[in-house]
């Protein structure tokens, strides 16, 4: 029995899949349970020769099934780098984002002190109640980005 086409899962689809299980397999390996299984199938084979199977037999089929899981674990690996890497880059464009607008707003408030001191001069109480406050905003976007230079440190690290 056919499928239609329309049942026929799209190329997008497929992909979507295939990182799904790339991703799911990667997270495996690097696990304790990766560990513990490939423990026991390695002693198993060693097992197998001191039983009496051929040696060379064992060894060969030991040999290839190692050099092939070899060669999916590099796959694995560059796979997970382009992931991280498009990540990374997709954090850093937001970064530099949030970087302009509050170079952004410390102009505006840099400006707003410099309008307010020319107006303060009349000693106006609520006007410097508002320099206070936009001090305080001030500081606070200047943790902000402090912080962000910290993430992006951190993100450049790993």
């Amino acid at each position: 029995m056919q499928m239609q086409n329309d049942q026929l899962p799209s190329h997008r689809q497929r992909e979507n899949m295939l990182n799904r299980y790339s991703v799911g397999a990667t997270r495996w390996v690097g696990s304790t349970a990766s560990l513990v299984t490939h423990t026991i199938l390695f002693a198993g084979a060693f097992i197998l020769m001191w039983l009496g199977f051929n040696v060379d037999r064992v060894l060969l089929v030991l040999t290839t099934v190692v050099s092939l899981e070899a060669i999916y674990l590099a796959i694995f690996i560059q796979m997970t780098i382009n992931r991280t890497t498009t990540q990374l880059h997709e954090v850093g464009k937001e970064i530099e984002e949030i970087s302009e607008d509050i170079e952004e707003i410390q102009e505006n408030v840099e400006g707003i002190q410099e309008d307010v001191e020319e107006i303060t001069v009349g000693g106006e109480e609520e006007e410097i109640t508002e320099i206070a406050k936009l001090e305080k905003i001030e500081q606070s976007l200047l943790t902000i980005v402090r912080e962000i230079e910290t993430l992006k440190k951190k993100e450049s690290v790993s």
